[in-house]
Order: C-alpha cells, then sequence, then structure tokens
C-alpha cells in the first residue's frame, strides 16, 4: 500500500522540458474547464426571454390595430347600410307624393268618403310609418331652404316676408327633404317699416311731452 507523504499536493501532470509559464498555462485551463456553466445558461435564458417578450408586444399591437380596423369597418358598413335604406324609402315615397296630393285636395273638398276614405288613411298611417312627414303652415315665415315661393305679394300686416297660402304642403324623412312646401309669400308694404318706426317714434316724444308737463 503507497502511503501520501504529508504536505505534498498532487500537481498537475507537466511534459518534461515544459518551461514555468506552460505549467502555469496548464493549470488556468484546467481551472476553466471545471468552472461552472451556469452563469452562461442564464444569459442565454434572459435573452430568450427578452425575445419573447418582444415579440409578444409586437403581437399584441398588431392585433389591437386589427380590431380597431374591423370596428372602423363594422360602422361604416352599418353606416352604409342605412343611408342605402333611407335613399331607397325616400324614392320610393318620393313616387308616392302625387297620390298624397290627390288626397290631400279630395279630403279639402270633402270628396273623401266611403271606401276611398279608408284607403286613403290607410296609405297616410303607411308612409307615416315609414317615417314620412308633412310640413308647411300658413302664417309662419319663409325660408328658401324649405319653401319654394310660387306667389309674391305685398301685405300691411307682415313684418317679414310669411307664408300666406300653402300651395302644396312639403314633405321630409327625418332631416332629408324630399319636397320644399311650395307656398304663397307676402312681404311688408315697402315704406310701410318706415312709418311705423316714425309713428313709434311719434307716439315716444308725445309721451315724453306730456310726462314733462
Amino acid at each position: 500500500m503507497t502511503e501520501e507523504t504529508p504536505g505534498f499536493e498532487e500537481k498537475p501532470d507537466v511534459p518534461s522540458g515544459a518551461t514555468a509559464d506552460d505549467a502555469a498555462e496548464t493549470v488556468e485551463s484546467e481551472e476553466d474547464s471545471t468552472a461552472p456553466a451556469g452563469d452562461a445558461t442564464d444569459v442565454a435564458l434572459l435573452a430568450q426571454l427578452d425575445q419573447a417578450r418582444t415579440a409578444l408586444t409586437e403581437r399584441t399591437g398588431d392585433l389591437q390595430r386589427l380590431q380597431a380596423e374591423y370596428q372602423n369597418y363594422r360602422r361604416r358598413v352599418e353606416r352604409d347600410r342605412v343611408t342605402v335604406k333611407e335613399i331607397a324609402v325616400a324614392s320610393l315615397l318620393s313616387e308616392l307624393l302625387p297620390v298624397l296630393d290627390d288626397v290631400g285636395r279630395a279630403r279639402d273638398h270633402g270628396e273623401l268618403v266611403g271606401g276611398f276614405k279608408s284607403v286613403a288613411e290607410s296609405l297616410e298611417t303607411v308612409v307615416a310609418k315609414m317615417g314620412l312627414q308633412q310640413f308647411g303652415k300658413e302664417g309662419e315665415p319663409f325660408d328658401p331652404t324649405i319653401h319654394e315661393a310660387l306667389m309674391h305679394s305685398y301685405a300691411p300686416d307682415v313684418t317679414e316676408t310669411t307664408c300666406v297660402a300653402i300651395l302644396q304642403p312639403g314633405y321630409r324623412i327625418g332631416e332629408r327633404t324630399i319636397r320644399p312646401a311650395r307656398v304663397a309669400v307676402a312681404e311688408p308694404q315697402p315704406g310701410a317699416q318706415g312709418k311705423a318706426e316714425e309713428s313709434e317714434d311719434s307716439g315716444k316724444s308725445e309721451k315724453s311731452e306730456k310726462d314733462s308737463e
């Protein structure tokens, strides 16, 4: 049995003829080969984790953009669908306006009786459900955006251009005007407003004179 001599450490094998530097390099290489590889593994895992996080952020951004584009597409399709429907309804009701005019004239002349009356009232109910609204009343101010003046006159009892007769009622669907109201309008008499102002000023002067007395 071989006994180890106390105080002596086992030294690495060094080739014969090697110098002291060669022996030191041999020792360092053996120490490096026995160093733990955990640090390198952790660095690689962290790099992979960073790459995964970057990819996840990019995919999340892509998904959010796609979702926003899809929502915009749905709103645009819905808006176009409503517009197409309104145009189709307006086109249909425009074709029925002459019939409604005949119904109105028959009612004004007392001819809306019997079965014709029932049919006419049913027609008016249906078009009202479709959103058709009639407008135009005597005495309302003239508005060129919704009125069409077919007759013109002067009147002493008006202070602005006023609809004095409704020749044909106007019709609209919501904010869309299908046909303007065709009206006869009257304007104040030329110089009537100046005379009214003079009369008002005169009345005020007389009142102030009486108050001063």
